[in-house]
């Protein structure tokens, strides 16, 4: 569960005085827990990554408007603790495999944002999730051959 995962490296984080490294997972188990309160219940583990991918994605796009050195540092080093959470992602290889059986339905979208769309319901269909970006990838392989 993520809920302990995050617990567990909090408490290395504070042994071993990283004090960027426990701040952003504090931040990180304050959100699932609040997540948890509104839902009165634990989050499915699909729900959980989310909320750290929301992390992830606010923390890359401060650093993008980030032009203090040592801000962007500190961004760097909570992207690197927040991503070691989130399971490894597939690659537009391994989605263009998974998307194998919807090939037909993905070459005869009108464009590409609709075969985009249909990849994606047939990846959660069969319980993966990808970044958009990396679908994209994968649709543009698919679709051209």
């Amino acid at each position: 569960m993520l809920t302990d995962e995050l617990k567990k490296r909090v408490a290395e984080a504070v042994k071993a005085q990283d004090t960027v490294a426990r701040d952003v997972l504090r931040l990180a188990l304050g959100e699932l827990q609040t997540a948890e309160a509104r839902r009165n219940a634990p989050l499915p583990e699909e729900d959980a990554v989310q909320v750290v991918r929301k992390l992830v994605k606010a923390n890359e796009e401060t650093l993008a408007l980030t032009t203090d050195a040592d801000r962007a540092s500190a961004l760097r080093r909570e992207l690197e603790v927040l991503v070691a959470l989130l399971p490894a992602s597939l690659t537009p290889d391994q989605i263009a495999e998974l998307l194998a059986p919807a090939r037909d339905a993905i070459r005869a979208a009108k464009n590409d944002g609709q075969a985009t769309g249909i990849a994606m319901k047939h990846l959660k269909g069969v319980g993966k999730s990808a970044s958009g970006a990396e679908v994209t990838l994968a649709v543009k392989k698919v679709r051209e051959g």
